[in-house]
């Protein structure tokens, strides 16, 4: 799978808060199915919140129709929102 051309800028961003990247990609299986989130990583909050997972999904909407773009992202988001609940993955899913 392309990644998108901001992809590595999200990722570096990431890591310079904190965060460590922990897939890339995030590969998410069910039964035949497979999906594959750009990314995941996690960070140590505190000792009482323990660590937070994310996962993140870039996308640069640079395609010529806006609209075209906005719904095909819209769509990758709800399939790897579900197939996170799916699979009983916690990670809060990001699209930046």
């Amino acid at each position: 799978m392309a990644k998108d051309s901001v992809h590595y800028i999200v990722q570096e961003a990431l890591i310079n808060d904190g965060w460590t990247i922990t897939a890339d990609p995030l590969v998410l299986k069910r039964d035949k199915s497979k999906l594959e989130i750009d990314f995941a990583a996690e960070k140590l909050i505190t000792a009482e919140r323990g660590i937070e997972k994310i996962a993140v999904e870039v996308k640069t909407f640079v395609q010529h129709s806006i609209i075209h773009a906005f719904h095909e992202a819209l769509g990758q988001y709800l399939n790897y929102l579900t197939a996170l609940k799916l699979i009983g993955d916690d990670r809060t899913l990001f699209l930046p």
